[in-house]
């Protein structure tokens, strides 16, 4: 049951029927056996440049889609609905690529934009560190200039993308004031010094790679820098409110794929000698399920019509990451209860779609921050 969409162009239309059929005919084939086997697809994410779909949000200058948030979190959600994985890669190189795209200079992104939006650099945000998941200012990773160089000595944590990207968007600490000592470098993945850990072993989005990155003395040029010195937290927490919208987005995608499975299993069950979608106790649980689902998505576009209006979005953003990723949860619970059995085997996507949706509701900010972001605008607003 593809998603009814109301698009602001034509060629919206023609975009996100693109990002469909990509998904229906090159990703959603692969999603199981990827998941299962634990494997990087990074071929994929490849075929999404050269198919214009990885820098959509960004200026066509350097080889992006210029398209609102609007339309490209509904590609963003097209593709999380066939691959989980895909849909919070693509958002996490989006994210990756706010810096340079918001702070840096012409000749830095007429340097490194083309490769990053076209598919031939692939991106990693590199911000939290054991200690300092949702606190973003205790950041200890530090980076002291030496001449013409920042040498880089911590170890950054949770990083999607962790030893598979070609670029790290890092967050780093170059004096002790607290938030204002907090610097954005581009760091190249072939730096001498920077090394992956061995990759967490997760519950799900177990095709998406997360690992520690770990700086060793490793030495990066000082025109890598984005921005000026102290101004990281900033950029940090500009890039994380977009970021949030794309998490929602993605969680939007996989309700709707588990609210299709549950459906189409229903219609096709049958108990007493009729389908079981016959039966009130699961047409309701499937209405409730369609209505999460809608309302999440109803919840994301608005902020990102906010956004691409120029207007404070923060709040919007921390409600529709909570609410989408929430509902998530709650609709690929009951996607399983639907399908009974049947849903807690590996017959069925159902149960990878279960696991996957737990972790929305913590990177980008835990469930827990994001009321905290939206009690501290309300308050702002009295």
């Amino acid at each position: 049951m593809p998603a009814e969409r109301l698009l602001p162009s034509t060629e919206a239309e023609d975009l996100v029927s693109l990002a469909r059929e990509i998904a229906r005919e090159e990703l959603a084939p692969l999603a199981a056996e990827y998941e299962e086997q634990g494997r990087f697809p990074r071929e994929k994410f490849r075929l999404l440049g050269k198919s214009g779909l990885l820098g959509l949000p960004y200026p066509e200058r350097w080889g992006g889609g210029d398209v609102p948030y609007e339309v490209y979190l509904q590609v963003l959600e097209e593709i999380a609905t066939a691959w989980m994985s895909m849909g919070v890669g693509l958002s996490v190189h989006t994210m990756s690529c706010f810096a340079l795209a918001h702070y840096g200079t012409d000749e830095q992104r007429d340097k490194w934009f083309p490769a990053m939006l076209g598919g031939e650099l692939l991106g990693a945000y590199a911000l939290s560190e054991s200690h300092a998941g949702s606190d973003a200012a205790a950041l200890s990773t530090r980076a002291v200039r030496s001449g013409d160089e920042y040498v880089i000595n911590g170890t950054k944590a949770w990083i999607t993308h962790g030893g598979e990207a070609d670029f790290y968007t890092t967050m780093v600490r170059t004096s002790p004031d607290g938030g204002k000592g907090i610097t954005c470098l581009l760091v190249d993945a072939d730096t001498e010094g920077l090394s992956a850990a061995e990759p967490e072993k997760k519950m799900g989005l177990t095709g998406s790679t997360t690992a520690q990155m770990i700086f060793d003395d490793a030495r990066v040029p000082a025109e890598r820098r984005i921005g000026e010195e102290g101004q990281g937290l900033r950029i940090a927490l500009e890039s994380l409110a977009s970021g949030r919208l794309g998490i929602a987005a993605c969680a939007v995608g996989l309700a709707q794929a588990a609210l299709d499975e549950a459906l189409a299993y229903a219609r096709e069950r049958r108990q007493f000698g009729q389908p079981i979608i016959d039966f009130q106790a699961v047409e309701f649980m499937l209405a409730d399920m369609a209505a999460a689902v809608e309302s999440a998505r109803a919840t994301y576009l608005e902020a990102a019509r906010r956004r691409d209006r120029g207007l404070p979005f923060a709040r919007q953003a921390s409600i529709a990451k909570l609410v989408a990723t929430d509902n998530a949860m709650k609709v690929t619970t009951d996607a399983v209860q639907v399908l009974g059995g049947a849903g807690y085997t590996r017959d069925f996507p159902v149960e990878r779609y279960m696991r996957e949706a737990k972790v929305p509701q913590i990177f980008e900010g835990t469930n827990q921050i994001q009321r905290l972001v939206i009690a501290r605008e309300l308050r702002k607003s009295s």
